[in-house]
């Protein structure tokens, strides 16, 4: 459960970080760039998901086909 709670945390950080650079970046006129700090931003998080997914994979198959 804290585990969980920890992820969310985490993607929720990501997100407020990236949307506070883009906002800085938009507003200096670097539109390109505050793009792709959102780009990076979204790739971070899909690794963490992913990570995530992973587990959860794990776990699936240590129920069903009974291994430790």
């Amino acid at each position: 459960m804290i585990g969980e709670a920890y992820i969310l945390f985490q993607i929720a950080g990501v997100g407020i970080v990236v949307a506070m650079i883009h906002t800085v970046l938009k507003q200096m006129g670097k539109e390109d760039i505050a793009h792709w700090a959102t780009l990076v931003g979204f790739i971070i998080v899909l690794f963490i998901v992913m990570d995530g997914l992973q587990d959860l994979f794990q776990q699936i198959k240590s129920v069903f086909l009974f291994q430790g």
